[in-house]
C-alpha cells in the first residue's frame, strides 16, 4: 500500500451527530468549552468542587515554578474517601461498585458498602507491615479486584503506588520497583490467561532479589498454584487483610501529596517515572470520566477494557468511575477466551451501557465478523485516541462512537516527571 493510501486512511472529514436523545440529556454540552476558554482557571476550580474536601482550596493554581505547576495546592482531601466513603455515605452503599468478571467464568459483585470494607482492611494491613504516608508500594497484579484495593488502600494511608503492568518481565518489575524505592511488593501468585494459569510470584521473586528496599511481598491467592515462599517477607493477602478491622478512618493530605508514580514504556530508553499529585489528578480523572462517557452512576453500566497497568486503567477504571460512583465491569482475561465473542456475552451479562475499549480491539472484532455481534444495550461506545479505520463502523453498540483522552493534557490538572532523587 502507497504512503498516500495510508494517509488517506488516516483523513477523517466526515461528521457523526450524536442522537438526539443523548445530546439533549448530556452531562457536558458545547457551553463547556466556551467557561473553559473565558476562564480557564474557574473553570477548573469548579470541578474540583464536584470532589469531597477536607480543606477547601483557596487557589486554583500555583505557577510561580515553571514547569513545575501545583493544582489546588492549600486544599486537603482524601482520594480513597472521594472514590468509596462519601458514597457509602449518600446512601448508596448497596450500589455494585465492581462487577468482576474472572476468565475461568468466576465472578464476584462488590457494593460500594463492601469495597469500603474491603479497602479500610488493607490499609490496616500495610499500616500493619510498616507502610505509612510518603512510602512508596509496588503493584504487580493480574486484573483482580484487588488491584483497585490495593491502590486504593495506598491512597487512604498516604502512600504512593507504583503500579506494573502484569505482563512485564522480572528486570522490568526490577528497575520500577528499584527507582521508585518500594518498601513492599503487591502482586498475586497467578492470574488467568488464554483458559490457563499465568504464574507471576516467580516474576517478583526475581526482580526483588536484586534489590534491597523491599521488606515485604504481599500475596494474592487467585489460581492456587504452588508459589516458591521466603519466610518473614511474604504474607498472604488473605491471611493478613482477615484478621484486620473493616474501620479505618481516613486523613486529609494536601493536593499535592504524590498518589502514585506511573512509568513509561521504557521502549526508548529507561523507563521515566510520571508522579501524579492528589487533588489535581482526581479533579481530572473525575471530571473528564463524567464528561467524556456521559456517565449516570444511577442506571449506567460502564465497563473500560483496559489495564490497571497503564495510565488509562488508573483513571478510567480505578480512580474516575469510583470517584464519579459508577457501577463498572472488570475482566481478567483476553477477548477470545474461551470464545471471540467473549466480550459480547460480558456485555449482556451485567447490561453494559457504556464501553470503552482500544482501537486495536476494534478492528480485531471487525476481523472476527459475526462471531462478535453489537450489543443493543450498550449506549456510548468510545475508544481511545489512536486512529480507527475509516471503514469501521461508526455506529457501534447502537450509537454514534466517540474518543476519550488517555491521560491529561499539560493545561489540565494532570501529572508532571518525578523529579531525580
Amino acid at each position: 500500500m502507497s504512503n498516500e493510501s495510508l494517509a488517506n486512511l488516516l483523513r477523517e472529514e466526515r461528521k457523526f451527530a450524536p442522537p438526539a436523545e443523548l445530546a439533549a440529556n448530556a452531562n457536558v454540552t458545547a457551553e463547556a468549552y466556551e467557561q473553559a476558554e473565558a476562564d480557564r482557571l474557574g473553570f477548573w476550580a469548579e470541578q474540583a468542587r464536584r470532589l469531597t474536601w477536607a480543606t477547601e482550596p483557596t487557589e486554583t493554581l500555583d505557577w510561580s515554578n515553571p514547569p513545575f505547576a501545583k493544582w489546588f495546592a492549600d486544599g486537603k482531601l482524601n482520594v480513597a474517601y472521594n472514590c468509596v466513603d462519601r458514597h457509602v455515605e449518600a446512601g448508596n452503599g448497596d450500589r455494585v461498585a465492581i462487577h468482576f468478571e474472572g476468565e475461568p467464568g468466576d465472578s464476584r459483585a462488590i457494593t460500594y458498602a463492601e469495597l469500603k470494607d474491603e479497602v479500610s482492611r488493607a490499609a490496616n494491613a500495610l499500616t500493619e507491615l510498616g507502610v505509612s504516608k510518603g512510602d512508596r508500594v509496588a503493584v504487580y497484579l493480574p486484573m483482580i479486584p484487588e488491584a483497585a484495593v490495593a491502590m486504593l488502600a495506598c491512597a487512604r494511608i498516604g502512600a504512593t503506588h507504583s503500579v506494573v503492568f502484569g505482563g512485564f518481565s522480572a528486570d522490568a518489575i526490577a528497575t520500577r520497583i528499584q527507582d521508585a524505592d518500594a518498601k513492599v511488593v503487591i502482586t498475586a501468585d497467578g492470574g488467568y490467561r488464554r483458559g490457563k494459569p499465568s504464574a507471576l510470584k516467580p516474576a517478583v521473586d526475581d526482580a526483588v532479589s536484586r534489590i534491597k528496599s523491599v521488606e515485604h511481598v504481599l500475596v494474592v491467592r487467585r489460581t492456587g498454584q504452588d508459589t516458591a515462599w521466603t519466610e518473614g517477607r511474604d504474607v498472604w493477602w488473605h491471611e493478613i487483610t482477615a484478621r484486620q478491622s473493616a474501620e479505618h478512618t481516613p486523613e486529609a493530605f494536601e493536593a499535592e501529596q504524590p498518589l502514585f508514580i506511573l512509568y513509561t514504556s521504557g521502549t526508548t530508553g529507561k523507563p521515566k517515572g510520571i508522579l501524579h499529585t492528589s487533588g489535581g489528578y482526581l479533579t481530572q480523572a473525575a471530571y473528564t470520566h463524567h464528561a467524556v462517557f456521559d456517565l449516570k452512576p444511577e442506571t449506567d453500566v460502564y465497563w473500560c477494557t483496559a489495564d490497571v497497568g497503564w495510565v488509562t486503567g488508573h483513571s478510567y477504571i480505578v480512580y474516575g468511575p469510583l470517584a464519579n460512583g459508577a457501577t463498572q465491569v472488570m475482566y481478567e482475561g483476553t477477548p477470545d477466551t474461551p470464545h471471540q465473542g467473549r466480550f459480547w456475552e460480558i456485555v449482556q451479562k451485567y447490561g453494559v451501557t457504556i464501553l470503552y475499549t482500544a482501537p486495536t480491539a476494534i478492528r480485531t472484532f471487525m476481523k472476527w465478523g459475526t462471531t462478535s455481534p453489537p450489543s443493543s444495550t450498550c449506549r456510548p461506545c468510545a475508544s481511545s485516541v489512536r486512529s480507527v479505520s475509516r471503514s469501521t463502523p461508526r455506529r457501534g453498540c447502537g450509537t454514534a462512537s466517540t474518543s476519550a483522552p488517555t491521560s491529561a493534557r499539560s493545561w489540565t490538572p494532570g501529572g508532571r516527571p518525578r523529579p531525580a532523587p
